[in-house]
Formats: C-alpha cells, structure tokens, sequence
C-alpha cells in the first residue's frame, strides 16, 4: 500500500512540475474541412512543436461563427479567429477583436501591403476569384480572356458564380461599365444583361466542383484554390488572370478581444507569417504567400493568381475596398438575388 501511495505522490508532484504551457490549448476559430487542415498541418503544427501548446478548433460558416462570437462578446470561445477580411471588419465594429500590437508579431514586418488590413487583422493567405473554364466543352477556338468574354452569346447557359457572395461579378460589372465598388450601381444594367448566360449558381466548393466536373457549367467565377484543387483531381479546368485583374481575396487573423492567452496568440500569429510556413500554405492550398520573403517551388509560382512579386500584386489584383465590402455585401446580394437569380 505504501508503494502505490508513494508512486501516486510521485507521479502527482510531476505533474505540478510540468511546464504550464504543457496543459494550456489554444483555441482557434475556422472553417471547417480543408482549410481547417491547412491550419493544423502547417501553422498550428509548428506552433505546437515550438510552445508544446495543443491546437483545438472550433469550426463552422464564416457568418455563423461571426454570429456566435457576438453572443460570446467579452468571454470568447476562441483566442484567435480566421475569417475574411471584409468580414473581419464586421467583428470589429462589433468590439470583438483586439487591436494588434504588431511589434509582438516580428515576422509582420514582412507583409506585403495588400495583407496589411486593419488595426485588428491582418492577412494568413490570399487567393482570387477569377474565370475558371473547360476547354473541351466551350465552342471550337474560342478563348476566354477578359471579364468582358462572360457577356458573349456563345456562353449562353453556361456560366455560374456563387449566390453566397456575389460581390467579384457586381464590382467586375461596376468597371466594365466606367464605375467601380463604390459607384457599383453603375453595373446594374450589365449584370442584368448577363442573366441568359447563367445556368446556376453555387451554394459551396463541393457545388462548384460538381458543376464543373459534369459539365453542367463549364465557365465559372470560382475561388483560384478551388480550381487548383480540381485540376489535381483530373478535371481539365482552365483557371487564368483576365487582362483587366482577378479579384483578390485575403483570409485574415484576428485575436479576440477577451482572450486570457494573448500572449500564446500572438506566438500563433507569429508562427503564421514564418516564411516556410507561408511557403507551406502555398502549396498546399495553391495560394498567394502574404509575407515578401515566402520562396515557393517555381512551378506553384508560376500558377495563374499566386502572386509572389509587387508588380503581380499590383497589375493583376482588382482589390474591393474591405471595409466597403463588409458594409455594402448584404446590399450586393439582396440586389443580386432580385434582379439577377430570380427567375
């Protein structure tokens, strides 16, 4: 009997010695599936070899976890949360995030401006949502080269978009007719015109690549790392940068405001922008690195919508004002779903 109390003592007394951060989780907010995968097997496995502290998520859509966070505010269920970048503006109007102190995130030193959001969050990846097509089934020799390529009576009935976010199409239509985010009213009667080429509009990745995959809408405004992922499985899409620029996308990082781990989030931040993680999550999602000093494998590099030089970012990225997206999206897509899904 007094072996074992004394093994029980023991084992007890090491416990109590162990390093705090051996028993601390850092919790960290998501989407689910893939990108929640990105995040474990790049960020969080790097951060957890180098602190000892264990990743756990908590995943779901982007507006149902914003929705949440606000039902949470003060007391967060999570240290830190990826999300958009315009709806990352909505989190913080709504007082739910920290203001970054980027001097505890050194390796922010490297980002480049387009990642450099708010106050409050800053970029982990970028990607476009550009024209994505299949050769094979459009008319003999055409080509697709320009937003302006969508409005051609040859792709009558063969187009598709997400109905979730139809932003890239109004802003597009907006400058394809003189204006832009801002004046977006100006496309009305453009996106009106390009109803008879829509056969559908997709609800999610998966939709997206279903449609594609059968055929169903061989032209498509999709998201670059959703293309990529179909071309890996044999699908022969065509995904390519319009003369006038693709629209550009951020997923960002935040630290929420309440955390009592401040300190371990910003480590995670840090850990994020680390240039062979970035360069991890190039290739794993065939995204655009956020940080100058990232080095991609030339061929990831050389992909349509990765950008890895100041000129790319510069000449091929259409960018949509954050802040202005967050307040004009619910808008977009009242309008969108009205005048352009209905029937």
């Amino acid at each position: 009997m007094k072996r074992y109390l004394a093994a029980f003592t023991a084992a007890a007394a090491l416990l109590v010695t162990l390093p705090a951060t051996a028993q601390e989780k850092l919790i960290v907010s998501t989407w689910g599936g893939s990108f929640k995968d990105l995040i474990a097997e790049t960020i969080a496995k790097k951060f957890t070899a180098e602190t000892g502290v264990e990743v756990e998520y908590i995943t779901g859509g982007t507006i149902d976890r914003l929705n949440k966070a606000k039902l949470a505010k003060g007391n967060p269920e999570s240290d830190i949360t990826f999300t958009t970048s315009h709806v990352g503006w909505l989190y913080a109007n709504d007082g739910l995030l920290e203001e970054l102190d980027l001097s505890k995130v050194p390796n922010a030193a490297n980002l480049v401006e387009q990642a450099k959001i708010s106050p409050y969050h800053i970029g982990s990846w970028a990607y476009v949502y550009t024209i994505g097509y299949r050769p094979d089934l459009l008319p003999a020799g055409m080509k697709i080269e320009s937003w302006a390529d969508l409005w051609k009576p040859e792709l009558k009935g063969m187009l598709s978009s997400p109905d979730f976010d139809p932003s890239h199409i109004t802003v597009v239509s907006a400058i394809l007719a003189g204006g832009d985010a801002a004046s977006w009213e100006k496309g009305q009667a453009k996106l009106l015109e390009l109803k008879p080429n829509y056969k559908a509009f997709y609800t999610n990745d998966a939709n997206s690549q279903q449609l594609m995959s059968t055929g169903e809408t061989p032209v498509q405004v999709l998201l670059s790392m959703n293309g990529y992922y179909m071309k890996s499985q044999g699908v022969p899409v065509e995904i390519i940068i319009p003369k006038e620029g693709a629209v550009l996308g951020v997923d960002t990082m935040t630290i929420m405001a309440g955390t009592k781990k401040a300190d371990l989030a910003y480590k995670f931040l840090n850990t994020a922008l680390d240039p062979e993680v970035q360069a991890e999550i190039a290739e794993f999602k065939k995204g655009s690195p956020v940080v100058n000093n990232a080095k991609l494998n030339p061929e990831t590099a050389a992909l349509p919508g990765v950008f890895t030089t100041p000129e790319q970012w510069s000449s091929q990225a259409i960018i949509i004002d954050h802040k202005l997206r967050a307040e004009k999206t619910g808008e977009w897509r009242k309008w969108f779903a009205e005048n352009v899904m209905a029937n």
